[in-house]
């Protein structure tokens, strides 16, 4: 495939710079969303937008999918007018969506006994601003020589691809990033409530622990949020306890006892619980910070 055509189904925070920067590649590139109200500034800029799914399968070669959850995937697929019911189903399905690896296992059986084609689990890591500057980390889980056939076109908006494996082998590494993600979240939490109830310049925090130990890209990009709260969520308390319950159950399959982060996952269901389900990672602290000590 020396230009291949690229369909992209799920136009959210993270599908709509993946698809800039496929249009901005030259691609030639057919956009589905559920609400189609939000495709208009990606066919201003070039993609051909479609009706359903299954129009969107019929025009191009690879799919590339980033849905909110496994109920999305399983519908734009196999649904009344999902890519299943192509004429010519798409040669490649990318799913860039998280999910948990048992569900993307039956989801792929089930797609390339219908159609001969093959399916690669790709989760992403590096949220809204990796999508934007075409820097996202990709751990995939597929045939080699399928994850080959599509890098170039995944390289339009991240900084490598990684087989893991096979099918369900990207899922398993997304969770396991999200796992530190979660816990590092929660760290930083307590660390900025601690500090602010200290008196401790809360601003002046990134900067003084870059480069030690405590130092990550979470650091730097959380905890400026905290200390001003952005306008706009960038990554949800929603999404992330939805991954957390699919590591629950990832961990329950493979009998792993785990001690820190049911505590974290239980923090983020006291956040949805208190009306914080949509707001921005960032804003977790909040908990502890209208919580006092018993002794306090």
């Amino acid at each position: 495939m020396t230009t291949p055509r690229v369909g992209f189904c799920g136009i959210g925070r993270m599908g709509e710079p993946m698809t800039q920067r496929l249009i901005a590649a030259g691609h030639d590139v057919a956009v589905w969303n559920r609400s189609a109200a939000k495709l208009g500034a990606l066919t201003d800029a070039g993609a051909m937008a479609c009706v359903t799914p299954q129009a969107l399968g019929e025009c191009v070669d690879i799919a590339l999918l980033c849905l909110g959850d496994g109920k999305a995937v399983e519908e734009v697929v196999f649904g009344e007018h999902g890519l299943v019911h192509a004429a010519t189903p798409p040669r490649y399905l990318v799913d860039h969506s998280t999910l948990s690896p048992a569900l993307t296992r039956n989801l792929a059986k089930r797609w390339t006994e219908a159609t001969g084609s093959v399916w690669i689990d790709a989760p992403v890591s590096g949220g809204t601003g990796g999508a934007q500057a075409g820097t996202l980390a990709i751990m995939a889980g597929g045939p080699a020589e399928a994850i080959e056939a599509v890098t170039p076109v995944l390289r339009a908006f991240s900084s490598r691809v990684t087989r893991m494996g096979d099918i369900g082998a990207g899922q398993t590494t997304k969770l396991a990033n999200q796992a530190i993600v979660a816990t590092t979240l929660a760290g930083l939490a307590e660390a900025f409530v601690l500090a602010k109830r200290s008196g401790i310049d809360t601003a002046a925090v990134p900067s003084a622990l870059q480069g030690g130990w405590a130092d990550s890209v979470l650091m730097q990009t959380l905890w400026p949020r905290m200390v001003t709260p952005p306008d706009f969520a960038t990554g949800t308390v929603r999404v992330i306890l939805k991954d957390l319950d699919a590591i629950a159950e990832l961990a329950h399959a493979s009998a792993t006892v785990q001690r820190v982060l049911p505590e974290v996952r239980r923090l983020l269901k006291d956040a949805a619980e208190r009306g914080m389900a949509d707001w921005d990672l960032s804003q977790v602290f909040r908990i502890g910070e209208a919580e006092s000590a018993p002794d306090a």
